[in-house]
């Protein structure tokens, strides 16, 4: 009988950690070694099994799909056995989780608070992954995530947070030289499009009344966060995620244009898989998002 060689758990470890954040620096900062070294084992990993996992031709790095399809099949193995080796280190306590949300939410409403959550259970370690803004779906490596749905995720249980409401920002120099007569802008008004919502423009100005410019300048961007820094920087005006990028509004870096809010028809969900559904650490987390996220006004 003659043995097959077995694929390196290794490699398949730090295959889902690059698949991840499809970035093998973000691997390397993540895994503790260097960059050089987690190419090295991807490409020994895609030899033993014959098949390219990444796609390296353009500027930033992809899975194919075979390894999007590995990585769907293997992460949930790797979670599993790194959660069954923390049962039996000596004196180990400590119950990990974890959790997706999306960029802006992320950076601006969920990890500033999470502090509160961390000093109430130590005992709680928490991994935050931020993902792609647009997938309606819940990340398959995650125990939980906050993600953006139209409607409620029929084959996984989750609870609405609130719907996504956006209203008009720029920066203070940008309002200063806005003009409106008759409900009608006419001074330039440049907009930054998110590319999820490219028709929120249009659905807000049809809300508010407000006609905007006929041949206005558009910027188009891929994530929240880069659209609200437009918008600060005074390229244009951006439609700001409420009460998420409300820090913006505190602080003054950004100013309502108009008062006028676009409620959306997506609405921001806290999703989580049924195979840890009662698991306590899980039960206090998902209980603690509940408290401080649902129904903010």
């Amino acid at each position: 009988m003659i043995n097959k060689p077995k694929v390196s758990l290794r490699g398949l470890r730090t295959f889902c950690v690059a698949a991840r954040y499809e970035s093998f620096r973000t691997a390397a900062e993540e895994l503790f070694i260097t960059p050089s070294a987690v190419s090295h084992q991807i490409k020994s990993l895609e030899e033993e099994l014959g098949e390219p996992l990444f796609d390296r031709t353009g500027r930033e790095l992809s899975l194919t799909n075979s390894g999007r399809s590995l990585y769907q099949d293997v992460s949930p193995l790797i979670e599993q056995l790194d959660s069954v080796t923390a049962r039996y280190k000596k004196g180990a306590s400590i119950s990990s989780i974890r959790i997706s949300v999306q960029p802006f939410f992320a950076s601006e409403y969920f990890v500033p608070r999470l502090s509160e959550f961390t000093a109430r259970h130590p005992e709680i370690d928490i991994q935050v992954g931020t993902s792609d803004e647009s997938a309606e779906k819940h990340p398959p490596d995650s125990d939980l995530s906050i993600r953006l749905f139209r409607s409620a995720p029929s084959n996984m249980p989750s609870h609405m947070l609130f719907p996504l409401r956006v209203v008009p920002g720029g920066s203070p120099e940008f309002m200063q030289k806005m003009e409106v007569k008759n409900k009608k802008i006419v001074s330039e008004f440049p907009i930054i499009v998110h590319e999820s919502h490219p028709r929120a423009w249009a659905q807000w100005a049809s809300a508010s009344g407000i006609r905007l410019p006929d041949n206005s300048k558009v910027i188009r961007l891929d994530s929240m966060i880069a659209v609200v820094r437009a918008a600060q920087q005074g390229i244009g005006a951006a439609l700001v995620p409420v009460p998420i990028g409300n820090l913006w509004f505190d602080e003054g870096s950004i100013v309502r244009l108009f008062k006028k809010e676009l409620v959306t028809d997506a609405s921001y969900y806290l999703v989580w898989t049924e195979s840890r559904a009662e698991d306590e650490s899980i039960i206090r987390l998902r209980d603690w998002i509940l408290e401080n996220f649902a129904n903010d006004p």
